[in-house]
């Protein structure tokens, strides 16, 4: 599907579209992640939206690239930046996330704080680069409760997105957000090592136990009218 007639770039064009006003404000999981030791390297904002973390990382000194359906809330990121004087900084890109090519071991940083699809998640984790983060943040099947609407494919199961990291990455924390509108959501934060990790199968599951289901479902949904980049939330 062409982006020009893409439901999702239509659905948020209209969002952010005259009469929004962004807040700017980093993601809680952006921050922590900035606050931690990070190799060099750029950083990846995924399903960005007008995005107050990659703003946090480019007054960091990062490069950004900020990736988006939405070329409203693109340019509402590209103006602020160059208000600020991070134009030089942060490079918009205009894609959908489902046919978004990185490059392999790259980013020191990628975040991803508002989608799910497990296709795009793989895809994220081989960009980053050894030592390098990965940050992300969606709701869970518990979400359905609050927001019936919601398909079920763009919700993590229980014990992900860790238990679909590769073997090389080591899980820093994982944290869930309280029952509240618009529902339960799940955060990652974990490194990639700058030394190989177990084979595959083989780390260690004690920290997850319980919490792991590795069953991946087709996409079968349409997005819902609260969501977002298709599966952005």
């Amino acid at each position: 599907m062409s982006l020009a007639g893409h439901p999702d770039r239509l659905r948020w064009n209209d969002r952010y579209g005259p009469g929004y006003t962004a807040s700017f404000v980093p993601h809680a999981v952006a921050a922590e992640a900035l606050s931690l030791g990070l190799p060099d390297g750029p950083v990846a904002d995924l399903a960005c939206g007008p995005s107050g973390s990659a703003l946090l990382a480019a007054q960091a000194g990062r490069q950004v690239t900020a990736v988006d359906i939405s070329e409203a809330a693109l340019g509402l990121l590209d103006t602020e930046a160059r208000r600020r004087g991070l134009g030089g900084l942060i490079t918009v890109r205009h894609a959908d996330l489902a046919a978004l090519h990185l490059p392999p071991r790259h980013y020191a940083l990628v975040l991803c704080t508002g989608f799910w699809d497990r296709a795009v998640f793989a895809e994220a984790a081989q960009s980053v680069a050894p030592g390098g983060l990965l940050g992300w943040e969606a709701f869970t099947l518990a979400a359905l409760r609050a927001r019936p609407k919601l398909c079920a494919d763009w919700c993590l199961a229980p014990g992900e997105p860790a238990s679909l990291l590769p073997a090389d990455f080591e899980v820093i924390r994982i944290w869930e957000l309280p029952h509240n509108e618009p529902g339960t959501k799940r955060r990652l934060l974990a490194r990639r090592m700058t030394t190989p990790g177990p084979a595959a199968g083989s780390r260690p599951d004690k920290r997850l136990a319980g919490r792991i289901s590795h069953g991946v479902r087709e996409r079968a949904c349409r997005p819902p009218d609260a969501g977002g980049d298709g599966q952005r939330q």
